[in-house]
């Protein structure tokens, strides 16, 4: 089967951007691939970080087994992301592992520098996936298929000087809106947390609150996930494409 791999900064960022898409992929026979590079320890008012760090670890295998991925453990704290050798190291052994045609990822502007740094480690993980001379950690041979990659819409859909970010695809998630709210679901201990630090009411009608803004961005859909496809240089071929290949039958696609 065809793989993607969908990396993401915290527990819960996969199920909010993400997890339609991918849901949509495994319905027509995609091997799905599942991390979080954060492991969630500063994600609680409550709770202490050791203690954080392993609700949200169990919260977060919970998701992924819903979404029926492959899960593969964080690499750092909380607002500890860094682009760095050691970390990129550790990101392209799992993108090695996981032998994805697809890496899904966040926007390269978002809300804040966790996202916007587990996109650049997901980015040159990628580029890196066939580089011999670029030793992964743990070792991880190479693989030379080539690897596409799609960044999400920014929260909320604006990068954070308030601009509206067009997707290049919509791709229609209403049959499996229930699907991904029950992934979400998992993730309990955040309501608490986003309550009170960002004053979301309702954790999950605002999750689907912003797939239904993508929805009426489309112009079709009731609930959508946009993407934007990375340029091909170092990647794949000029005209590779898998994501709006796979979901032709579930996406508009913009460039057309």
């Amino acid at each position: 089967m065809p793989s993607i791999l969908a990396i993401a900064a915290h527990p819960d960022d996969i199920e909010y951007l993400y997890a339609g898409t991918m849901l949509q992929l495994a319905k027509r026979g995609w091997d799905l691939h599942y991390v979080n590079l954060c492991d969630g320890s500063r994600g609680s008012t409550t709770l202490a970080p050791a203690e954080c760090a392993a609700t949200r670890l169990g919260e977060a295998k919970q998701a992924c087994k819903v979404l029926g991925a492959t899960f593969y453990g964080p690499i750092y704290p909380d607002m500890e992301a860094c682009y760095n050798t050691a970390n990129l190291a550790k990101v392209a052994a799992i993108v090695r592992k996981a032998k994805p045609s697809i890496v899904l990822t966040h926007s390269p502007i978002d809300y804040m520098e966790d996202h916007e740094i587990a996109c650049r480690l997901a980015v040159s993980a990628a580029f890196a996936h066939g580089m011999p001379n670029f030793p992964s950690d743990p070792p991880m041979s190479v693989y030379m298929e080539p690897v596409t990659v799609y960044h999400a819409q920014p929260v909320h859909n604006r990068i954070p000087t308030g601009e509206l970010v067009t997707p290049h695809m919509y791709v229609d998630v209403t049959e499996v809106i229930d699907a991904k709210i029950e992934a979400l679901a998992c993730h309990e201990s955040q309501k608490q947390w986003l309550d009170v630090s960002q004053g979301q009411d309702s954790y999950l009608e605002t999750a689907k609150d912003v797939s239904r803004e993508v929805g009426r961005m489309s112009g079709r859909f009731e609930y959508a996930e946009g993407w934007r496809r990375r340029e091909h240089w170092g990647f794949c071929a000029a005209n590779d494409d898998p994501l709006a290949t796979a979901l032709a039958d579930v996406i508009i696609d913009t460039r057309n």
